[in-house]
């Protein structure tokens, strides 16, 4: 790595119960930790939540709660002079999309465990936006990447239109494991769980369950026997068209909310 270090540069990633920092909890921190005399040092630890870890999380990563229940806590391993505080204390910091996510559950575990970690000193390094700044994600780009081409008359109707056709096209020639089918294709284009286009509405326990909000984690079922305003509420403010029926579903009492 070309990279003229003046603080140990430490890459880590985190593996955790869901994606909301103020709710969530790491299950596995891993790091690369990276000096400037040249040395190299690589950790991976695994922690209790002390939580259930959802079976969608489980999903994703492969961690599941037997794979943890005889770690430590989080807490537990945050302090003291070997604790995860201090090794992380004085580095520079880089990994994917740490300033989105990886940074702000980290800093909140810390918080629980009564530890701090200053930042304001230090350089954060995020490979996802060198990612995302140097390779575009619009229609231009995508013309140019899967076409090989200038987009032509960009942001005219018809032109955006052409392009974007053009682009599926060569996207399915390409990725020969996209599903032909429409409907499977949009289907395999949701992230694990997700019942809607927005992730709004996901199965957990095989339950459809709200993902976001003051009502995070309850099931469409319960919100329609206990808060049926709320879901009324959903239906007028914060969902696309494809849960929309679901919700209505479930405030008509049927038995769209759980998932056989």
């Amino acid at each position: 790595m070309r990279l003229k270090l003046k603080r140990p540069l430490l890459i880590f990633d985190t593996e955790t119960t869901g994606v909301d920092p103020k709710t969530d909890r790491i299950i596995e921190l891993a790091v690369v930790k990276l000096t400037p005399d040249g040395g190299r040092e690589e950790k991976c630890r695994r922690f209790n939540p002390l939580v259930p870890i959802p079976k969608d999380a489980t999903a994703v990563h492969g961690i599941s709660n037997n794979d943890v229940k005889d770690e430590p806590p989080f807490a537990k391993m945050a302090g003291g002079e070997r604790g995860i505080a201090t090794y992380f204390r004085g580095c520079d910091l880089a990994g994917y999309n740490i300033t989105g996510f990886d940074i702000p559950i980290l800093l909140a575990e810390l918080e629980r465990a009564g530890e701090t970690l200053d930042l304001t000193d230090i350089a954060i390094i995020d490979a996802y936006r060198i990612f995302t700044s140097r390779e575009p994600r619009d229609l231009t780009a995508a013309t140019k990447f899967y076409c090989g081409k200038e987009l032509a008359n960009a942001h005219s109707a018809l032109g955006d239109v052409l392009a974007t056709a053009e682009v599926l096209a060569s996207q399915l020639e390409r990725y020969d494991d996209l599903p032909d089918d429409p409907d499977e294709l949009d289907r395999s284009l949701r992230a694990p769980g997700w019942v809607d286009r927005q992730g709004k509405i996901r199965i957990i326990d095989g339950c459809m369950t709200i993902s976001f909000g003051r009502n995070k984690g309850k099931t469409l079922e319960e919100l329609a026997r206990d808060e049926p305003d709320y879901l009324r509420w959903m239906i007028t403010n914060r969902v696309a068209h494809d849960a929309r029926k679901l919700i209505e579903d479930a405030l008509m009492g049927s038995s769209a909310g759980k998932v056989s």
